[in-house]
């Protein structure tokens, strides 16, 4: 016995020892959960839900509670189709819901909220597993799914209430009116968001407040806006040089349609973007590309959803594109 513990002692330790490599980060904070990240994005959303209710009154009451019951439903509905326990307390579905509805224009039926909603819980994440699984934004996917789908109902109209802050029966969207008849709607106006359009489009203002609160809180990397907001400005600037007549500036871009509010709230999607830094600036170059090619070539005069869901697919190249290289190596 205590020739074979001898030699037993002896061989561990000859032993080599096993080392584990594995890439960083090997430290996370644990306070980081989907919660707090979705809880959040809720709170980054206030504003432009209350500058929406402001302006468009019932009708942003209307698509809000509409999308945001018909995610919840059709989040419980998928979880229990794959067998899943139901958990709603994550708040995936609410901002799902609440930024779909936002995307919106506010007078659109309410099967057009509804069908978008159950497209973009149930083909935008369950099909690719659920949270954090999913490769395009869903809010998106349900948007361009009714849009294709849905492209009269959708057309940039105005609406009918003469309580309404907007002064208009029928007005158009600032960029709508311009591509149709060149016509320019003030900066001012483009800022406070005093103009038709989607709910969550209409105020830049309401949209910086809500996307420098989560650029602070680090829900949302601020990476992904500058470079949207970088590519913009420089590619709206070479447009204004070759056009100089053009009424429609660098700032009419950048204040006009949907792009703030897609550079802080869609575009930031922590799934469907890249994970490093300098993959997130390029992936916040291309959507900003993206939204300029398609604005300014296209016959479609918004581009937004678009970019984000094309800089979706090109994620996972991206990350590939920017592997960090690991201390000494070669």
């Amino acid at each position: 016995m205590t020739e074979n513990a001898n030699t037993m002692a002896s061989e561990s330790q000859n032993a080599a020892p096993v080392i584990h490599v594995s890439p960083s980060p090997h430290l996370s904070n644990q306070a980081l959960t989907t919660q707090r990240i979705m809880f959040d994005v809720v709170i980054g959303l206030v504003p432009v839900v209350l500058m929406a209710l402001y302006v468009f009154r019932l009708y942003a009451v209307k698509q809000l509670a509409i999308c945001v019951i018909s995610c919840l439903l059709a989040e419980a509905l998928f979880t229990k189709m794959r067998g899943r326990a139901l958990s709603l307390k994550d708040g995936s579905a609410l901002v799902t819901g609440i930024i779909l509805a936002l995307s919106l224009p506010g007078t659109a039926p309410w099967y057009v909220g509804l069908i978008a909603s159950v497209v973009a819980i149930g083909i935008g994440k369950a099909i690719f597993g659920g949270v954090g699984m999913n490769l395009f934004n869903p809010a998106m996917v349900g948007r361009a799914f009714v849009m294709i789908a849905f492209a009269s109902v959708l057309a940039a109209g105005g609406y009918q209430d003469a309580g309404s802050t907007v002064d208009a029966v029928t007005q158009a969207t600032p960029l709508d009116s311009f591509k149709q008849t060149g016509a320019v709607t003030p900066l001012f106006a483009l800022f406070f968001g005093l103009t038709n359009g989607s709910l969550g489009e209409t105020s830049a203002l309401a949209c910086l407040l809500g996307g420098i609160y989560l650029c602070i809180r680090r829900t949302a990397s601020w990476e992904i806006p500058a470079g949207v907001i970088l590519s913009v400005v420089v590619l709206g600037g070479i447009a204004n040089l070759a056009n100089p007549d053009t009424g429609w500036t660098v700032l009419h871009h950048l204040l006009g349609g949907s792009l703030l509010f897609g550079a802080f709230f869609i575009a930031t999607d922590p799934v469907s973007s890249p994970m490093t830094p300098k993959g997130k600036f390029i992936f916040g170059i291309g959507v900003g590309a993206l939204i300029m090619l398609l604005r300014i070539f296209s016959g479609y005069p918004e581009g937004v959803m678009f970019a984000v869901l094309l800089m979706n697919a090109l994620t996972p190249l991206i990350n590939r594109w920017t592997i960090p290289r690991p201390l000494g190596a070669q």
